[in-house]
C-alpha cells in the first residue's frame, strides 16, 4: 500500500510540475474560458431571453466551467502519449507497481489541474457579479466541487483510454477534434436543452456525460437544472468509475509493449 500511494503521489506531482512549467498552456487554460465569456457570452446575452430570473451569461458561466474542466481533463490523454514516446511510460510500466497507481496518479494530476482552473472562474465570475454570490450556498459550493472532481475524473479517464490506443499526438488530436465539439455543444453548456428542444437533439444530449456535469454544477450554483442533483451527481459518478476501470484495464494491456 505505501508502494502504491508513493507511485500515485510521484505521478501526481510530475503531472502538476509539468503544467506549471509550460507556460502556454497554463495561460491558455486561464484566457481561454474569458475569451468565451467576453465575446460569446457578452455578444449573445442580449439576444437570449432566460427564464426562471438568470441571465444568459450566468447561464454560460456554467458551462464555461464545465468546458474549462474537459478540455483540461482529455490534455492527459497528450501527455500519454508524450510519456509513451520519450520512453518514460515505459520505465514506469516495467517497475514494480501496480497499473492502478499509474492511472490513479496521472488521473488525480489531471484532476486537480482542471478543478482549480474551473474554480478561478467560479472565483472570477463571481467577483464580477455574473453569479450572485447571494444566491449560493456552502453546501451547493461543496456539491460543485465534487461535480468537478467527478466530471475531471470521467474525462480523464476518456483521455487516457484514447491515449493507450493511439500511438502518435497528429491521431489523438484528430479524435479530440472529433469528440470535444460534439461532448461541448450538446452538454446544454451554451444553450438550455428543453422540451422545446428538438426531440433527437434532447434524445442525443441525454447520451452525453458532460450534461449532467454540466447541469448538476448548475443545479449546485444556481438551483436551476433540468434533473435534480442527487440524479446527476449518481450518472456522474456512474460513469466516472467505469471510465476509470477502463483505461485500468487498457494500461495493462499495454504492459508488455
Amino acid at each position: 500500500m505505501t508502494n502504491l500511494l508513493k507511485a500515485i503521489y510521484t505521478i501526481w506531482l510530475r503531472e502538476i510540475l509539468r503544467f506549471v512549467k509550460s507556460k502556454s498552456r497554463l495561460v491558455g487554460s486561464i484566457a481561454q474560458p474569458f475569451i468565451w465569456l467576453a465575446i460569446v457570452g457578452v455578444g449573445l446575452n442580449a439576444a437570449f431571453k432566460m427564464t426562471n430570473n438568470i441571465s444568459y451569461l450566468s447561464f454560460m458561466a456554467i458551462g464555461i466551467m464545465g468546458m474549462t474542466i474537459l478540455f483540461n481533463s482529455l490534455f492527459a490523454g497528450i501527455n500519454v502519449i508524450w510519456d509513451r514516446q520519450f520512453g518514460f511510460l515505459k520505465e514506469i510500466l516495467v517497475a514494480p507497481i501496480s497499473r492502478i497507481g499509474i492511472v490513479l496518479g496521472k488521473i488525480f494530476g489531471s484532476t486537480t489541474i482542471s478543478v482549480i482552473m474551473a474554480l478561478i472562474v467560479l472565483i472570477i465570475v463571481l467577483l464580477f457579479g455574473i453569479i450572485s454570490i447571494k444566491s449560493i450556498t456552502f453546501l451547493g459550493i461543496i456539491t460543485a466541487i465534487i461535480f468537478m472532481i467527478l466530471t475531471s475524473v470521467t474525462f480523464v479517464g476518456m483521455g487516457l483510454i484514447i491515449a493507450t490506443n493511439v500511438d502518435n499526438i497528429e491521431g489523438f488530436q484528430v479524435l479530440m477534434n472529433f469528440l470535444v465539439m460534439p461532448l461541448f455543444f450538446l452538454s446544454g453548456a451554451l444553450f438550455p436543452i428543453t422540451s422545446s428542444t428538438p426531440e433527437w437533439l434532447q434524445i442525443v444530449s441525454k447520451i452525453d456525460p458532460l450534461f449532467y456535469a454540466i447541469d448538476g454544477i448548475r443545479g449546485s450554483l444556481t438551483k436551476i437544472s433540468v434533473y435534480p442533483v442527487q440524479f446527476d451527481l449518481l450518472i456522474v459518478f456512474i460513469v466516472a468509475v467505469v471510465l476509470v476501470l477502463i483505461a485500468d484495464i487498457m494500461f495493462r494491456k499495454i504492459e508488455g509493449k
